[in-house]
């Protein structure tokens, strides 16, 4: 067992303790006590808020490898969910003062509100090498603000967590009961506003939806209708929609698809309405069509990500958020891959070759490019437009 400390001259307040027994201390923040979760790290420099509170991190602490955290507090307009979803976050320094006219809370008082623990003053350098050599560890992370900790009770607990392999995240996440959606992307000097006119009525599956993409949808002329992710084909034919979207979320693709892929499968049987995915809908749509997914080492987890779309020829810049990704050489006759990683060329992209259906492993809708990918919900539309 290893010890690393982070400030030799201060009594540690937080404790992360990984699985192989390596044990960080530092300056804990947020909430008082203890979770346990996959560690990950995010290499984005802005968008700490929309990271903690997107569900896709569900079962995760996520190492920022980004010092200057809290800088920009918190506000309510950058909340992806209701609620932060993911377990924890490990920071270089301690989160700083707000210092930006859309703060309206500090993220340290932010988080202990919201009941995430956080941790500061560690080599997030060390930790992320770590993170890319080993894989993304199990940990357990405690604050306890007079700093007592039975560590090895810790080691266990990380030792003893399952892990985001064979679990299904999304049921935790998604909407109890459908909703309609109607709020666009925010814009200057208005804010969120709601759409004046009637779209294309789209059928969105909740397996850990972001805000923003269902502002997406609906700048892009959509009118939403938000389905539980355990909803059936039945369930969504009966709504009679001119295309069907498959959301973003949590867990191991393959546990989800238990429920999801019947549902998609039906779906494309039945009907030939535009479908398209984002992220774990990707993934979700890719086994649907008879491919396979596999548990990365360590996953994607940034906004500075160069995706190649193939068709094209152009290079995304685009925001990343996946531990699990699918296996191109998987991919059955009729359906194509379309856009790759160019960090180590895993599959970002697929679609039928006679439907418009398609989906993409990263995040249109973050926008870090900023407007690379927003192309994407254009697409869908135009091909709910000629389908009608």
């Amino acid at each position: 067992m290893s010890t690393i400390l982070a400030d030799a001259t201060a009594k540690p307040t937080a404790c992360l303790a990984l699985a192989d027994g390596t044990i960080f201390y530092g300056k804990g923040f947020g909430a008082v006590g203890e979770t346990v979760a996959e560690l990950c790290f995010n290499t984005a420099m802005t968008g700490y808020q929309e990271i903690m509170t997107d569900p896709s991190y569900a079962g995760q602490v996520v190492t920022f490898t980004f010092p200057h955290i809290g800088n920009t507090g918190v506000n309510a307009d950058d909340d992806e969910t209701a609620d932060p979803v993911a377990a924890g976050m490990v920071v270089k320094w301690d989160p700083t003062e707000a210092s930006n006219w859309r703060a309206t809370e500090q993220l340290t008082a932010w988080l202990q509100r919201r009941g995430r623990i956080g941790i500061g003053g560690l080599d997030t350098r060390r930790l992320t090498r770590a993170i890319r050599q080993q894989g993304s560890p199990h940990v357990a992370l405690s604050h306890d603000p007079d700093g007592n900790f039975d560590i090895e009770a810790l080691v266990k607990k990380a030792r003893a967590w399952s892990g985001l392999l064979g679990l299904d995240l999304a049921k935790d996440v998604t909407c109890a009961q459908s909703y309609q959606w109607d709020e666009m992307l925010w814009a200057w000097p208005d804010g969120y506003t709601k759409r004046p006119t009637k779209g294309h009525k789209v059928v969105a599956i909740d397996f850990g939806a972001k805000r923003n993409i269902l502002r997406c949808l609906a700048s892009a002329g959509c009118d939403v209708t938000v389905l539980p992710a355990t909803a059936t084909a039945d369930e969504v034919l009966a709504l009679n929609p001119a295309g069907v979207f498959l959301s973003n979320g949590p867990g191991d693709p393959a546990a989800t698809g238990v429920y999801a892929v019947p549902m998609i499968q039906g779906v494309l049987e039945r009907s030939a309405v535009p479908v398209f995915g984002i992220c774990l809908g990707h993934q979700m749509l890719a086994l649907a069509l008879g491919a396979k997914t596999v548990k990365m080492n360590h996953g994607h987890h940034g906004a500075n990500h160069p995706v190649k779309d193939l068709e094209t020829g152009k290079v995304e810049i685009t925001s990343m958020n996946h531990g699990f990704t699918v296996d191109s050489q998987t991919l059955p006759a009729g359906v194509k891959e379309t856009h790759v990683s160019l960090f180590d060329g895993s599959n970002c992209g697929i679609r039928m070759a006679d439907r418009p259906v398609f989906s993409v492993q990263y995040h249109p809708e973050a926008s870090p490019g900023p407007q690379d990918s927003y192309y994407l919900f254009e697409r869908f539309v135009a091909a709910i437009e000629k389908t009608a």
